[in-house]
């Protein structure tokens, strides 16, 4: 007799339900098979990191701290000043007005000696550039390419010139867009022993800026052209890649107080002197109750000013040693046994396991 041969419709059923299986094949990554490490917090490798972090942290601080305060700033908020006591309650009107003179003029004393390059920066107070529809009235395509010129998409309000009765044709705006029409237009003159200061406004933009997000080929047109006049004016003649107050202004803050570099003092400052400082009052932080500040500034190895970089490595670093130190009296004091089960909940309170 011949043996009994499996039917075909058997070995079907069988592949059929190995597909329709959902339990996935062995592996050792499925069945978290593969080697780990699990460190172990023993109280020597708690007290060592924290004294470790303590010891690293302090002296961080310390040196970042000694080189925040090495940088010299000067500071001078012109927005009251700088407006006629007549004008200060219609301030609006008095900014916005063409035939009022909006020149001003101060002393500055140099507390303590500036070395080169002292930068100058202008400080806007309650300004908010990172508001929605402010960041995206802008046409990133426009700005690099000449071929994009009339390309105002996303530009709202700020897209088109208006049209009138002696131009009906509404022409595009280069560069278009909120950014771009408000920026900032105050000017800035010093002069010390009745010398100039040169203010240098090369290199304050960002190399990366200037090369990627602007045209060398790609000039102002129709630009601050009708009625609705918003900041500074853009020579025509100069590529955008070369507007370099433009280029600072549209890299728009994250905070509503902010610094923007205005331009570099290539001489150093000495201790005592007089600076008078002209400023050309225009930009109209009136109307939004904002306010404007010039600021003169030195620079370390960290950059410019900022005491909370160092003192958040104290913090941390003095903390750091404090629970190391309270660790450590623990240890002593009062030893606990690494891995005692006398210290679980149901060995201290036999009854939970009722």
């Amino acid at each position: 007799m011949s043996s009994p041969v499996p039917s075909s419709g058997a070995k079907d059923g069988t592949s059929s339900r190995k597909k329709n299986s959902k339990k996935p094949e062995y592996s050792r990554f499925s069945q978290q098979e593969l080697p780990a490490w699990k460190p172990i917090l023993t109280p020597g490798l708690v007290i060592a990191t924290f004294t470790v972090i303590g010891i690293v942290f302090i002296p961080l601080g310390l040196v970042t701290l000694y080189a925040s305060e090495k940088v010299v700033e000067l500071g001078y908020r012109y927005d009251e000043d700088c407006v006629p006591q007549k004008g200060r309650k219609e301030a609006v009107a008095y900014i916005q007005s063409v035939a009022s003179n909006k020149t001003c003029s101060r002393i500055l004393t140099i507390q303590k000696q500036m070395k080169a390059p002292v930068f100058v920066y202008y400080q806007l107070d309650n300004f908010y550039q990172n508001h929605r529809r402010f960041v995206k009235s802008r046409n990133d395509h426009q700005l690099r390419y000449k071929s994009a010129e009339g390309d105002t998409t996303g530009c709202d309000p700020e897209r088109v010139t208006p049209a009138d009765g002696n131009n009906k044709t509404q022409l595009p705006i280069v560069p278009c867009g909120l950014i771009a029409w408000s920026m900032f237009n105050d000017t800035y003159k010093l002069s010390s022993k009745n010398k100039d200061l040169v203010i240098n406004k090369k290199n304050i933009a960002w190399s990366s800026d200037k090369t990627k997000k602007f045209g060398s080929n790609v000039y102002a047109k129709n630009f601050q052209a009708h009625d609705l006049i918003g900041g500074a004016k853009l020579d025509e003649s100069i590529p955008l890649s070369e507007q370099e107050d433009l280029i600072v202004w549209m890299r728009t803050a994250a905070l509503p107080t902010f610094r923007k570099l205005y331009g570099k003092i290539e001489a150093d400052l000495e201790a005592n002197d007089e600076i008078k400082l002209t400023i050309q009052n225009n930009y109209n932080t009136y109307s939004f109750g904002g306010t404007k500040m010039l600021v003169l500034s030195t620079t370390s190895w960290i950059g410019g000013k900022n005491d909370f970089l160092g003192m958040a490595y104290l913090s941390v670093g003095g903390i750091a040693l404090a629970l190391a130190v309270t660790f450590i009296f623990l240890y002593v004091i009062k030893p606990r046994p690494l891995g005692d089960p006398s210290y679980l909940s149901w060995n201290r309170d036999p009854s939970i396991l009722r």
